[in-house]
């Protein structure tokens, strides 16, 4: 394994330790942006997350939300700020936030943890942006 596997690895563990099921997005962006991991790249339905760090790029290939030929669904903002403030209130998984995302016609999401935004994007090229608050976390 690289280093930067290794520091992402470090940084998710400990982020998934302290953060809290209520608004614990906050929490795991800035674990990763204090272990230098600077944008986080969502691709749907693929699943595929890129992360761009300091010490190197990794790709992590997740489960795909879908198989075989569908259509992509048209970007509904409102279905997406709802899915985001499901998400936030702790009342989704991960997994249903991403399909809840999809179904709002979300293709590819950018986390850019050094500016605290995501911006969500249909296949057309329409798009969402959603700024998280700051917060302090102490590494132990």
């Amino acid at each position: 394994m690289s280093e930067a596997i290794d520091n992402f690895k470090s940084a998710i563990q400990f982020a998934m330790s302290i953060r809290p099921k209520v608004g614990g997005f906050p929490v795991l962006a800035e674990v990763m942006r204090m272990a230098g991991i600077k944008q986080n790249l969502w691709y749907l339905p693929s699943c595929q997350s890129i992360y761009i760090t300091n010490k190197g790029n990794i790709v992590s290939q997740g489960t795909p939300l879908v198989t075989g030929e569908l259509d992509i669904p048209e970007f509904n903002k409102e279905a997406l700020i709802k899915a985001i403030r499901v998400d936030q209130a702790g009342e989704s998984t991960f997994s249903e936030f991403l399909q809840a995302s999809w179904k709002a016609g979300v293709f590819h999401y950018i986390v850019d943890l050094e500016r605290r935004t995501v911006t969500y994007y249909s296949v057309l090229g329409e798009f969402y942006v959603e700024e998280y608050p700051a917060v302090d976390v102490k590494r132990l």
